[in-house]
């Protein structure tokens, strides 16, 4: 039993704490009480990011974060920043007094360039750089800093364009791998025409922000923490859209919507004179300061040279001409700052601003969002006016990226709800269920852990087991390590299942048999590079006969690859890649039962009433006539509210002929993979007796009212106890 809760400990995903713990008198004293807690929590896990929203002071708590690991270390931190901010966030140490000998600071494209071995701590400013999980840039940053013990990541953009991006800060933090986390919380969605689009599975919502509040702490107000939010409350912001009405020569089928970035560019360069004009108009309308933001040299150049005391940042510009007039326009020594959101969006503090135009711009929600953000962040005064200039086949612009910004505050909020709600204090550990068990003359049914509870079951006291387990890469069903389908990969499931092989010739009566109801695995192109069938069938088999298991029968499943090419959207069974290339394509997988049989002398005869016709059909090594939809999810509902849509449970037909063929009347029959009931309930309906393991809660509740509603069509009494 040690050995198998050391295993479990392995699946168990490791958020340990690996820092130090410091008191808070040893911290700035120009912290806030909130940034001080978000200080010592990082720390102390050593591995930690910071998601705060913008003007909440992340720059001033990495820098003291820096400045603790480098008195606990003696060795300098690595601050990585976009360009821009470089010289800022080194005026930000001289402000709050931290000395700059504590770490070195320099831009992303200097990495390559950079011994990153004589650093024990890196911090990624504004970390959404990491989101790119093809990109150059992010893989080379997670495969720098592997080794690193203190890691820090900060931004209020963790994951712009979707949930699953927070992948790639997981595995830069070294707690898992962004296709560990792919393939535990998220399921490919079909709907959507993209070959890796995945979306966050509907039942692993609530684990999945447990999960990524354990290494993150997300803050849109210090009051999300309880903390004293006096002044953090932002001030009024209003948007002005101008609509730019001009001569559409566009002839496509969207009656002159862009549709695309070249339709959008050449909207641009259509309404360039009359952008270009009202952009002056509201410049010159006052005098206070402005920034102005563009997509290309020629808006930027035609500006520069119109607009009086102006400064025009472009990225051929040298890295100290940026610094210095981005800079001195945070301190007021230009009206107005003409730049691009690639150059001046992350990072900088322009609180003495409230004004700005963009005079164009395209669908990143990321670079819109924190553009605005350069004025509109907590410190700024007053009412922030954002004027956007949208060529009239444009709207449909704006309209994705205020999608995109429903979609952050909703992410954001629930992350901030899950840092309320953690203490910090706590290794991850999965809640315990507690075990309860329903048990009566005809049914023994028990919530937990199969490889556990199994042990209460007596030796040699099955006849007959049936069951369908679960499997690593068709679907998981919780984030338990107990749950065999939560695995990394099929070498950690047939591990788990090892624990169980035993157990289970254990409790079978000599001579009797073992059947499981299986279908071989495949690879995808999104999660293993290539499509190939795994040979699932033969792993179990040679699995089973280790254990001292005799392989005693096989039989195939006849099932419609058309139905499975619409349930599954899987390419290689989709007609229409034959006209594009059937090296993809291959048959339809059936279903196999797979039957072994325990060593010793069966001691009581297996006799059933089985007419010739019916053994001809069952002597067949293919079960041609099974129907796909007799389950028992057309009985009882298999699925909960918040489940995801349940994998078809195995077909009644296919356990009645398994228990005609290898069971008595009478006889216990058991499955440690209960589900939500239908071996058992089989088993009730031909008048056996059923064991049933199920360690997921809600299945478990399905299971115990499948049951009972068995039983009382059998017209038996329960007794409960």
């Amino acid at each position: 039993m040690q050995q198998y809760k050391e295993f479990l400990e392995t699946k168990r995903k490791s958020f340990l704490e690996s820092g130090f713990d410091i008191k808070e008198s040893e911290l700035n004293p120009n912290l806030k009480d909130f940034q001080k807690y978000g200080v010592k929590i990082a720390l102390r896990k050593g591995k930690f990011a910071f998601f705060f929203d913008c003007g909440l002071g992340k720059t001033f708590c990495q820098l003291e974060w820096a400045k603790q690991v480098n008195k606990k270390t003696g060795k300098k931190v690595l601050i990585l920043a976009p360009l821009a901010i470089v010289e800022q966030t080194k005026d930000e140490a001289v402000k709050f007094g931290i000395s700059l000998d504590c770490f070195d600071i320099t831009n992303y494209d200097q990495l390559k360039n950079i011994d990153t071995s004589i650093y024990s701590g890196v911090v990624l400013d504004e970390s959404s750089i990491l989101k790119g999980k093809d990109g150059k840039l992010s893989n080379l940053i997670i495969e720098t800093f592997k080794g690193t013990p203190y890691k820090l990541c900060c931004t209020a953009t963790p994951s712009p364009n979707d949930h699953i991006e927070l992948g790639m800060h997981v595995e830069f933090l070294s707690y898992d791998t962004y296709e560990n986390m792919k393939a535990m919380f998220f399921l490919q969605d079909q709907k959507i025409k993209s070959n890796d689009k995945w979306r966050l599975r509907k039942h692993a919502e609530d684990d999945f922000w447990k999960y990524v509040s354990l290494w993150s702490m997300a803050i849109d107000n210090p009051a999300t923490l309880g903390f004293d939010s006096d002044g953090y409350n932002l001030p009024e912001i209003e948007y002005i859209e101008h609509i730019i009405e001009v001569e559409n020569n566009s002839d496509n089928l969207f009656g002159g919507i862009a549709v695309s970035a070249t339709d959008l560019h050449k909207d641009l360069n259509r309404s360039f004179d009359l952008r270009i004009e009202k952009t002056l108009e509201l410049v010159n309308s006052n005098d206070n300061q402005w920034i102005v933001w563009g997509l290309k040299n020629m808006e930027t150049d035609s500006l520069a040279k119109l607009i009086d005391n102006s400064v025009n940042v472009q990225g051929s510009d040298s890295p100290e001409y940026k610094a210095k007039h981005l800079n001195g326009f945070a301190k007021n020594q230009f009206k107005t700052l003409i730049t691009k959101t690639s150059i001046a969006s992350f990072g900088m503090n322009y609180q003495q601003c409230n004004q700005m135009i963009f005079m164009s711009y395209d669908f990143k929600f990321e670079a819109f969002y924190q553009a605005v953000r350069r004025c509109y962040r907590f410190g700024q005064k007053n009412k922030v006016v954002v004027h956007i200039l949208i060529p009239e086949s444009q709207i449909n612009v704006r309209q994705t990226i205020l999608n995109k910004q429903k979609k952050h505050f909703e992410k954001i909020a629930q992350m901030a709800k899950y840092t309320a709600n953690n203490d910090y204090k706590k290794l991850i550990d999965i809640e315990e269920v507690k075990n309860k068990e329903v048990k009566t003359e005809n049914y023994w049914l028990i919530n937990g852990d199969c490889v556990e509870e199994i042990k209460k079951i007596q030796s040699e006291s099955v006849d007959y087991s049936f069951f369908s387990p679960p499997f690593s890469d068709l679907y998981t069903y919780s984030d338990d390590p107990k749950d065999f389908s939560n695995v990394r990969n099929d070498d950690e499931f047939f591990e788990h299942f090892g624990f169980l092989v035993p157990e289970l010739n254990r409790v079978l009566k000599k001579g009797r048999l073992v059947s499981m109801h299986i279908m071989q695995g495949t690879t995808g192109i999104g999660k293993d590079g290539f499509l190939s069938i795994k040979d699932l069938r033969g792993d179990l088999i040679r699995l089973f006969q280790s254990h001292g298991f005799y392989f005693h029968a096989e039989v195939m499943i006849r099932k419609s690859p058309q139905l499975a090419a619409i349930r599954t959207k899987n390419t290689q069974l989709m007609h229409g890649q034959t006209k594009r290339d059937s090296s993809i394509n291959r048959p339809g997988l059936a279903d196999y039962i797979i039957t072994f049989r325990k060593a010793g002398k069966n001691e009581v005869p297996i006799k059933n009433d089985i007419d010739f016709d019916t053994w001809c059909k069952l002597a067949e090594p293919v079960w041609m006539d099974i129907n796909e939809s007799d389950t028992i999810s057309n009985f009882r509902s298999a699925r909960g509210n918040n489940d995801e849509k349940h994998m078809t449970p195995t077909q009644m037909s296919v356990i009645r002929n398994c228990y005609l063929l290898w069971s008595n009347v009478g006889d216990t029959c058991f499955s440690p993979f209960g589900g939500v009931g239908s071996e058992g309930c089989q088993a009730i309906a031909m008048n056996r007796k059923s064991i049933n393991i199920e360690l997921k809660k809600s299945y478990f509740n399905l299971n115990v009212y499948n049951h009972k509603a068995f039983q009382l069509e059998k017209n038996s009494v329960l007794t409960l106890f």
